[in-house]
Protein backbone atom coordinates (compact mmCIF):
# COMPACT_ATOMS: atom_id res chain seq x y z
CA UNK A 1 0.00 0.00 0.00
CA UNK A 2 1.19 3.52 -1.17
CA UNK A 3 1.58 5.97 1.27
CA UNK A 4 -0.52 8.89 -1.06
CA UNK A 5 -2.22 8.33 -3.99
CA UNK A 6 -3.69 10.47 -6.73
CA UNK A 7 -7.09 10.80 -7.35
CA UNK A 8 -9.86 13.59 -8.07
CA UNK A 9 -9.81 16.47 -6.16
CA UNK A 10 -12.31 19.43 -5.51
CA UNK A 11 -9.83 22.14 -5.43
CA UNK A 12 -9.52 21.84 -9.27
CA UNK A 13 -5.75 23.17 -9.74
CA UNK A 14 -5.02 21.00 -12.59
CA UNK A 15 -6.47 20.90 -15.83
CA UNK A 16 -7.30 16.79 -15.13
CA UNK A 17 -8.86 17.39 -11.74
CA UNK A 18 -6.04 15.70 -9.98
CA UNK A 19 -4.72 15.79 -6.26
CA UNK A 20 -2.92 14.37 -4.00
CA UNK A 21 -4.21 12.37 -1.19
CA UNK A 22 -3.28 10.94 2.45
CA UNK A 23 -3.62 6.95 2.20
CA UNK A 24 -2.43 6.57 6.15
CA UNK A 25 -2.58 9.21 9.00
CA UNK A 26 0.81 11.07 8.81
CA UNK A 27 2.37 12.99 12.10
CA UNK A 28 3.94 16.60 12.45
CA UNK A 29 7.50 16.55 11.00
CA UNK A 30 7.09 13.00 8.68
CA UNK A 31 7.70 13.38 5.25
CA UNK A 32 4.53 12.98 3.18
CA UNK A 33 5.79 13.53 -0.68
CA UNK A 34 8.86 12.34 -1.89
CA UNK A 35 10.30 13.23 -5.28
CA UNK A 36 14.26 11.63 -5.64
CA UNK A 37 13.41 12.72 -9.95
CA UNK A 38 12.84 16.41 -9.51
CA UNK A 39 14.65 17.35 -12.40
CA UNK A 40 16.30 20.50 -13.20
CA UNK A 41 15.82 22.22 -16.69
CA UNK A 42 17.92 24.41 -18.84
CA UNK A 43 15.82 27.14 -20.57
CA UNK A 44 16.15 25.14 -23.56
CA UNK A 45 14.88 21.76 -21.66
CA UNK A 46 11.88 24.31 -20.86
CA UNK A 47 11.04 25.83 -24.36
CA UNK A 48 10.97 22.23 -25.45
CA UNK A 49 8.11 21.22 -22.95
CA UNK A 50 4.92 20.43 -24.22
CA UNK A 51 2.55 22.95 -22.92
CA UNK A 52 0.84 20.10 -20.59
CA UNK A 53 4.30 19.69 -18.72
CA UNK A 54 4.96 23.27 -18.46
CA UNK A 55 2.08 22.64 -15.65
CA UNK A 56 4.45 20.75 -13.88
CA UNK A 57 7.31 22.97 -13.64
CA UNK A 58 8.33 25.55 -10.96
CA UNK A 59 11.34 28.20 -10.15
CA UNK A 60 13.46 28.00 -7.11
CA UNK A 61 16.62 29.35 -6.55
CA UNK A 62 16.56 30.68 -10.62
CA UNK A 63 15.96 27.35 -11.93
CA UNK A 64 13.12 25.78 -13.06
CA UNK A 65 12.37 21.91 -11.91
CA UNK A 66 9.90 19.49 -13.43
CA UNK A 67 8.19 17.38 -10.69
CA UNK A 68 7.65 13.73 -11.34
CA UNK A 69 4.49 11.98 -10.19
CA UNK A 70 2.92 11.84 -7.37
CA UNK A 71 4.44 15.24 -6.50
CA UNK A 72 3.45 17.06 -9.57
CA UNK A 73 -0.24 16.93 -8.09
CA UNK A 74 -0.02 18.63 -4.64
CA UNK A 75 -2.30 21.04 -5.03
CA UNK A 76 -2.13 24.55 -3.66
CA UNK A 77 -3.80 26.13 -0.33
CA UNK A 78 -3.49 29.49 1.82
CA UNK A 79 -3.66 26.75 4.27
CA UNK A 80 -1.71 24.21 3.49
CA UNK A 81 -0.72 20.82 5.79
CA UNK A 82 2.78 20.46 4.04
CA UNK A 83 5.81 22.57 3.83
CA UNK A 84 8.54 21.89 0.70
CA UNK A 85 12.07 20.71 1.27
CA UNK A 86 13.44 21.11 -2.01
CA UNK A 87 17.45 20.25 -1.21
CA UNK A 88 15.47 17.36 0.16
CA UNK A 89 13.63 16.39 -2.55
CA UNK A 90 10.53 15.88 -0.43
CA UNK A 91 7.33 17.25 1.38
CA UNK A 92 7.15 17.40 4.79
CA UNK A 93 3.51 17.95 7.43
CA UNK A 94 2.93 20.93 8.75
CA UNK A 95 0.70 19.71 10.76
CA UNK A 96 -1.14 15.87 11.93
CA UNK A 97 -2.70 14.48 8.25
CA UNK A 98 -5.68 12.41 8.45
CA UNK A 99 -6.21 9.54 5.93
CA UNK A 100 -8.16 9.97 3.18
CA UNK A 101 -6.94 14.19 3.27
CA UNK A 102 -5.63 16.20 0.16
CA UNK A 103 -2.23 16.93 0.69
CA UNK A 104 -1.18 21.04 -0.45
CA UNK A 105 1.44 23.01 -0.30
CA UNK A 106 1.71 26.56 -0.34
CA UNK A 107 2.46 27.24 -4.31
CA UNK A 108 3.27 30.75 -3.81
CA UNK A 109 6.58 29.79 -1.90
CA UNK A 110 7.64 29.08 -5.30
CA UNK A 111 9.54 31.13 -7.67
CA UNK A 112 12.17 31.70 -4.78
CA UNK A 113 15.97 33.44 -6.27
Amino acid sequence: MSDIVVKRSKIGQFENGLGVFANRNFKKGEIVVRYPDLKPLTEKEFQQLPDSEKTFTHTQWGTKYLYPLPARYVNHSDEPNTVQDLKKRHDIATRDINRGEEITTDATKDDIS
